[in-house]
This record gives structure tokens, sequence and C-alpha cells, in this order.
């Protein structure tokens, strides 16, 4: 099987940095901030989220079997906070927010630099989180720009 040219583009950027892992189950959409997102095969392209099991969008992901990796460019710093210091159990975070939809339904921001947009294909237990493995159905570069690299400093004063 052969893999778009856009989907190996978009894996290419995938580093230990900041992403927004947005997810839809029925009329129900979220997003949160996560850093351990990991590149898990070439053919099938597969990625690897490891999500909090107390978090929002955990649920949303394990009942909904979507989720999209949104990679965030280095001046994205307050999407970061945005998406994650406040839960979704409370706010709906994308108020005011431009998104489109692509193949799962789940969010891709607008100002991000790369997506992916995946179907679970497989959960497991990692302690106090799950990890989330979806191969990749759709993705693309919208911005030529590098990604952020998470430092605590920049998110947590």
């Amino acid at each position: 099987m052969a893999v778009k040219r856009e989907i190996s583009e978009a894996l290419h950027r995938i580093t230990h940095g900041v992403y927004v892992i947005s997810t839809k189950h029925g009329k129900k959409i979220n997003a949160m901030t996560a850093a351990w997102v990991a590149r898990a095969s070439f053919v099938p392209p597969l990625v690897a989220v490891a999500i909090g099991k107390t978090r929002y969008s955990h649920d949303l992901i394990k009942d909904g079997s979507v989720f999209a990796v949104n990679i965030l460019g280095r001046e994205e710093v307050p999407t970061g906070k945005h998406f994650g210091l406040t839960t979704g159990r409370k706010i709906d975070k994308f108020n005011d927010v431009p998104y489109d939809v692509k193949a799962t339904g789940s969010p891709i921001l607008k100002d991000v630099i790369a997506y992916l947009d995946c179907k679970v294909v497989s959960h497991h237990d990692a302690g106090d989180h799950t990890l989330f493995i979806g191969e990749v159905v759709d993705g693309g570069v919208l911005k030529d720009e590098e990604p952020i690299v998470y430092k605590k400093e920049d998110f947590f004063k």
C-alpha cells in the first residue's frame, strides 16, 4: 500500500512537541493539548497518542474511535494553552475558534501547521493513560513552518 505524499509530509513533522488532539463522538466535539504523540508505522501510516484517563477527550476518543492530531507551530503557544488549561466538560473550547472537518469529522484547527486525521485501530492500557493507535486516513501541511518544541516554562510560569 502506497502512502499519500501529503500524509507522509505531515508525518515527517511529528516531534516531541505540542499538539492539539481533537475528537468527535456523536454531536460532541472536544480537543486537548498533548505532548505524547509518536509515529508508529510507515505502512499503513499509524500514530500513537497517550491520553490521560481522566481527560474529557479520553472517553470521546474511546467511544467515537476517531481523533485528529493538530500540529502546532512555534508561534502557537496561546493555542496550546487554550486547549490545555481548561476542560471541555465545563466550556465549549471551540467557541470562536475556526476549524474544518475532514474524513473523520474530528476538528482540524485552521491555524495549525499540519494535521493528521485518524481512525482508532487499537487502544492499550498504559497506566494512568490509554495509548490510542490511529491509522492516518487524511493529513496535510497547511504552513511550511517548524513545529513547536515543548518547554514547560512556555505553558506553566
